[in-house]
């Protein structure tokens, strides 16, 4: 049976509180979620020798999570997860400017996405439901949209599922792709680069990108490039050979088109913890934790420095409203956008 608690996490200059959900499984696992932007604050889990550690990447207050240089950590991102190219997009023959955040670009949203909103919470089954209205018009977005995302946490034997279930509604035609930014180090939190860890993804072509970091269209094939990951492979071992889509993202920030459910496995040798994603999303992007700089000290007091962590967020592809060709994310009055993703958390000899 899963525990669950809540516990104030500070407090906005308004004056309205943010609460920290925590939900416990039998073997004292445990995952946190904020009322800050939906967002995962901690997630703990044993190693091969039963030692629990903290494994995403994350602040100890409020106020890392406020800071404008917070990188998503654990956030959960929207309108509309990834980039749209322009900061624009026309949907059913009218056009529609929404914030740019990165350049000319949108990224996770605008300037004020989901990430930066503050979520309602009920208690549910195993978990915590966390909801959003957003208005017609925000960010630049069409429709007034309802959002909620249900995080549930359940332990069984050697393993720990955490699952995050996505819902939306909306009043007017509009984009909606969510996603959950969870930066992941399996070795712990703080212990040094991902470089070594091995990963998996179940995807044989992935989507290239231009100078911008926006998808140019093609669906290219994975083999024979350092983006192969169909067999394990370190995160770093490639990371710095010359193929110019790796000097573009500056190391992995590519969205893989996913082949079926199971999106990616990932191992970490020295813990022996293993991360198993599954999902119903149709997409998967890689990020290898490229802009950390070292501005940034997390709940261990340490600096978070360039591949300390990688993420793995499962969506739809980057700029499908200017994309047809691309699986639509196109949301309509009488429809219901749903999405699930599940960590399942294990460990290897």
């Amino acid at each position: 049976m899963t525990s669950i608690d809540s516990t104030p996490f500070g407090a906005l200059a308004d004056g309205t509180v943010i609460e920290k959900w925590t939900l416990t499984g039998a073997g004292g696992a445990s995952v946190s979620i904020l009322t800050w932007g939906a967002t995962l604050q901690s997630v703990r889990v044993p190693d091969r020798d039963g030692r629990l550690g903290e494994v995403t990447l994350g602040f100890a207050d409020l106020a890392g999570y406020l800071d404008p240089a917070n990188p998503y950590f654990g956030s959960t991102v929207g309108r509309y997860a990834n980039r749209i190219g322009g900061g624009a997009f026309t949907l059913d023959g009218t056009a529609f400017t929404v914030t740019p955040n990165e350049g000319r670009n949108t990224l996770h949203g605008g300037v004020q996405g989901f990430d930066k909103r503050v979520w309602s919470a009920e208690r549910v089954e195993d978990g915590v439901r966390m909801s959003y209205s957003s208005p017609d018009g925000e960010e630049g977005f069409p429709g007034a949209v309802e959002v909620a995302v249900t995080f549930t946490f359940s332990s069984s034997g050697d393993r720990d599922e955490f699952r995050i279930e996505y819902h939306a509604t909306t009043d007017r035609p509009t984009v909606v792709s969510l996603t959950n930014h969870a930066y992941w180090n399996l070795a712990g939190e703080g212990s040094g680069t991902i470089n070594e860890h091995l990963l998996r993804i179940g995807a044989a072509h992935y989507t290239p990108v231009d100078d911008q970091l926006i998808p140019t269209g093609e669906l290219a094939p994975v083999a024979g490039t350092p983006f192969d990951f169909q067999e394990f492979h370190a995160i770093g071992a490639r990371l710095r050979d010359d193929h110019p889509q790796l000097a573009a993202g500056l190391g992995y920030d590519h969205n893989y088109v996913l082949a079926g459910a199971e999106a990616a496995v990932v191992r970490d040798p020295a813990s022996g913890r293993q991360l198993l994603i599954e999902t119903t999303e149709p997409g998967l992007q890689f990020y290898s934790g490229n802009f950390l700089d070292g501005k940034l000290r997390g709940v261990s007091g340490r600096q978070y420095r360039q591949g300390d962590a990688f993420a793995l967020e499962t969506q739809h592809f980057p700029d499908s409203p200017n994309q047809p060709e691309f699986p639509s994310t196109v949301l309509r009055p009488g429809e219901n956008y749903t999405s699930v993703t599940t960590h399942v958390f294990s460990t290897f000899a």
